[in-house]
């Protein structure tokens, strides 16, 4: 029998509660979550920290639709996702997330303007592309290629196109991790805009340490549990971090 729902808060995003994700090779079981319970609420930035294997990855993966758990719920504000069909799950994905990864992920062949608009015109409420991409301070550059656009520049580009779609969560896996630290904070500063502006919750997993004085709450993994969550009160502008 299903739990009842998590008890509803206007501010809520998503929830998942007793979130197991097991994986069996031959006679290995390897268990990725182990009763992990995550919110997520509207206009906050959440940084996931541990280290690799601890779990953040298959956490984002099942909360952004791209997984299934092996145990637990996840919920969408009032929705679970959980007893969600392949169909409802692609219109979730479609309609209410963003999503943003280490590699960007650019189609070589189309300037960044059609690259955003690759998202726009299946949106049901899309920013044009030009806005989106002036959004995270490209609006000279919608002409460009990605191979005229530098790392920083590409990465922000597919943080546009994510954003696009006015997702109301963004989940970001290592969006600076292949970016030197003054790209990397330029690209930092371009998800703190679009936070700000859009009210999008925001999780972002990172191995540096540094990126969470930015963040609203940190939440500490490791061997597929939460070991920790703390709230941040002397939350740093992306613009002051350091590393």
């Amino acid at each position: 029998m299903s739990e009842a729902p998590v008890a509803p808060d206007a501010k809520r995003t998503l929830s998942a509660r007793g979130l197991s994700k097991i994986y069996h090779s031959g006679e290995v079981i390897v268990r990725a979550l182990d009763n992990v319970d995550f919110d997520l609420f509207r206009g906050e930035i959440v940084v996931l920290l541990g280290p690799s294997g601890s779990g953040k990855s298959t956490l984002l993966n099942i909360v952004g639709g791209l997984d299934a758990p092996s145990k637990g719920q996840v919920f969408f504000k009032d929705q679970e996702l959980t007893r969600f069909n392949d169909r409802a799950l692609t219109a979730y994905r479609r309609d209410h997330v963003g999503f943003v990864f280490q590699f960007y992920n650019l189609i070589p062949s189309l300037t960044a303007a059609e690259n955003v608009a690759l998202v726009t015109e299946i949106a049901p409420d899309p920013v044009a592309p030009a806005d989106a991409l002036a959004l995270v301070g490209l609006a000279d550059r919608i002409h460009h290629f990605p191979a005229q656009l530098s790392g920083g520049e590409q990465q922000r580009v597919a943080i546009a196109r994510a954003i696009a779609k006015r997702p109301e969560i963004l989940l970001c896996d290592e969006p600076t991790g292949a970016l030197d630290s003054k790209t990397g904070v330029i690209v930092l500063e371009a998800l703190e805009t679009i936070n700000r502006e859009f009210g999008t919750a925001t999780a972002l997993i990172t191995h540096n340490a540094d990126i969470a004085k930015m963040a609203d709450r940190i939440v500490t993994l490791g061997d597929g549990r939460v070991t920790s969550v703390q709230e941040n009160e002397n939350r740093l502008p992306a613009a002051q971090i350091e590393w």
